[in-house]
């Protein structure tokens, strides 16, 4: 533990805000040794953490939280937020099982008034409360913190507008910590940030419009004010939006922030501000300012070197396999080009960017327009393939809907993160895209099973010219097995055997497939003869293979990693249209519960799923009508 005197009588913000302005530095540089020391036992993310250390000290100094509420937008900075909102001492159970979120969240704490792990969501929340205190006649502050990223999303302006078109009492706070859309912050910027928060300024201001208004000039009074200030601060596009912008200022100067936040606070007008504070992603932390990218979201770390603990060797990544299987079409045919919402590492297409930097294509935070984009690529020609995370492709549905499967054009849908994801828990869990896009008239939906299967699909999109197609695979290793150079095109629609047997089958759809030969096994060694199938396909449905395992076995198990309403219904759909359960056949389809899993490791996530080996057995066993179903069989 750290040696944090002054912080360890920071129980609640109700603290800070007894404690002189001149006592916080030293709260908010023990707050940041305490968050190093956290971060680096349990992993997550630091860098944006680290960056408003001093900014989380002012606000809750200032502002009457939770009363006053305070919404992180994603959520990967509230750490420091977290210790100084009595989470304190659960800071290093951290994304672990049964420990605080990585994230903010409403049940966590009554400082959490919101929930995010998705971006760009905190100024429509934000604006959502701040109504919602007018209707009721109260008087709070609404305060949404947003990164320049999280700015680069469409719904931040919408949210903008709409709160500029109603002037609704709302502070915006702009973390800029990479865009640098601002000039440097200094002295000057920092003294006019202080003078335009002002109430003499905003009086002077008010006076000014009246004026103008009595003498009829006021639009061109009006412009010219803007355009002097836009051209000091930069502050235009927001004044345009209907924001009182104040800014640039220092994140890091308590001397700036203070004063600033406590002026905005005292406004006697209700109208939306937005305070520009720019920061240092990874601020006070050598090794995380070096490589602010690398410190983003950490393993566990060695607080001296800043060098991170590296798990073993082993299998590649499913994303890097689906890197290496796109680049090799990417090598046979030229209109193959790949299409990424700001995530191009945590897609693998910053490995197919090193190869092919001209058919990479980063849209920014936003998937829908990425969706659109691709439509757009393909409807001339291209081979487009959108790499989405599952939990990120949900935002793009209409697109999805509308403006591809509609039109029948061939984008490929790259889904990273299907299935439980671990210590990111329930906000990126890919739970659900089996369910909305296999419902789609014109859509192939395929999952990987392994790493080599991976390499097929990939080929196999490629070369689907007609429709549009998805393929999913989860997060982590492979299975070890030796990779071809390139995929093979599969058959669309069919299935494959990879063991016989008489009694039970499982039909397992992804990477289930392992435990499913796991618990073939045991129901072999119980005297259970068990085939095992790997799908491929939820649609076009394989009914050819459905429909003989339904006729040659007793028991039918369907194995996937997503909701009810995916594989499995597409199955029982089938075998109920064709009279195929009108003869005892006992199916069972084995699903994601209809819950949302907190974090914890991914197979104790599927242990909670009960989707694991021991569960199949248990289901098999359950049908054929107990445990002493194998003396029987």
């Amino acid at each position: 533990m750290v040696d944090t005197p002054a912080l360890d009588r920071i129980k609640s913000p109700a603290d800070l805000r007894d404690l002189p302005a001149e006592s916080l530095r030293q709260v908010a540089d023990e707050l940041r040794l305490e968050l190093v020391d956290a971060v680096s036992k349990t992993g997550g993310h630091l860098g944006a953490g680290l960056g408003v250390v001093e900014l989380t000290v002012a606000i809750h100094a200032i502002f009457n939280t939770p009363h006053d509420r305070l919404i992180w937008d994603v959520g990967h900075q509230a750490y420091p937020h977290k210790i100084l909102t009595g989470r304190r001492d659960r800071i290093r159970t951290l994304r672990q099982a049964e420990g605080l979120s990585g994230f903010t969240k409403r049940s966590e704490s009554e400082y959490d008034p919101f929930g995010a792990a998705h971006s760009s969501t905190s100024i429509s929340a934000g604006l959502g409360m701040a109504v919602a205190a007018e209707l009721n006649g109260e008087r709070r502050n609404v305060i949404a913190v947003i990164g320049d990223g999280a700015m680069s999303a469409g719904m931040a302006y919408e949210a903008m507008n709409n709160a500029g078109a109603r002037q609704t009492r709302l502070i915006v706070i702009l973390n800029d910590n990479d865009m640098s859309i601002a000039p440097p912050v200094g002295a000057m910027s920092a003294y006019l940030s202080k003078l335009l928060s002002s109430k003499s300024y905003q009086n002077l201001r008010h006076l000014a419009r009246g004026a103008a208004r009595k003498l009829g000039v006021e639009t061109v009074a009006r412009k010219a004010e803007e355009f002097a200030k836009g051209m000091v601060t930069g502050g235009t596009l927001f004044e345009e939006l209907g924001f009182y912008y104040v800014g640039p200022i220092d994140g890091h100067n308590l001397d700036h922030l203070l004063p600033v936040l406590r002026n905005i606070r005292d406004m006697p007008e209700d109208r939306p501000v937005l305070i520009h504070a720019v920061t240092q992603k990874g601020r006070g932390y050598a090794p995380a300012e070096a490589a602010a990218d690398k410190y983003h979201g950490v393993a566990k770390f060695d607080v001296v070197t800043g060098t991170q603990v590296k798990a073993p060797a082993g299998p590649p990544s499913y994303t890097n396999v689906f890197a290496k299987g796109l680049i090799a079409e990417a090598e046979a045919d030229k209109r193959v080009v790949a299409i990424t919402a700001a995530m191009p590492s945590g897609t693998g297409l910053n490995l197919f960017e090193q190869r092919f930097p001209d058919r990479i294509f980063d849209v920014g935070i936003a998937e829908q327009h990425a969706v659109t984009f691709a439509a757009g690529m393909a409807a001339d020609g291209m081979k487009p393939f959108c790499a989405i995370y599952s939990t990120f492709l949900q935002r793009a549905y209409d697109q999805v809907v509308h403006d591809v499967a509609l039109q029948s054009l061939p984008v490929r849908f790259a889904i990273d993160r299907a299935g439980l994801v671990g210590a990111d828990g329930a906000t990126h869990a890919g739970s659900f895209d089996v369910a909305y896009l296999g419902n789609l008239p014109n859509m192939v939906v395929m999952a990987a099973a392994d790493e080599v299967e991976l390499m097929h699909m990939v080929a196999t999109s490629a070369a689907i010219d007609d429709r549009p197609s998805a393929l999913r695979y989860p997060r982590g290793e492979g299975t070890g097995l030796a990779l071809p150079a390139r995929g093979s095109v599969l058959e669309i629609g069919k299935g494959r055997v990879l063991r016989e047997g008489t009694k039970v089958a499982i039909l397992s759809f992804g990477t289930r497939l392992g435990e499913a030969l796991k618990a073939a096994d045991e129901l072999n060694a119980r005297g259970l003869s068990t085939t095992v199938a790997d799908a491929r396909f939820a649609k076009p449905l394989d009914t050819e293979l459905v429909r003989r395992l339904a006729q040659e076995h007793e028991v039918l198990i369907t194995l996937e990693e997503g909701s009810v309403g995916g594989f499995g219904s597409y199955v029982l759909q089938y075998l109920a249209m064709g009279g195929l359960l009108d003869h005892g056949l006992k199916i069972r389809p084995m699903v994601l519960p209809d819950v949302f899993i907190d974090h914890d490791t991914p197979f104790n996530q599927y242990e909670a799923a009960g989707l694991n080996a021991r569960h199949i057995v248990a289901e098999a066993l359950s049908a054929l009508g107990g445990h002493n179903a194998a003396a029987r069989a």
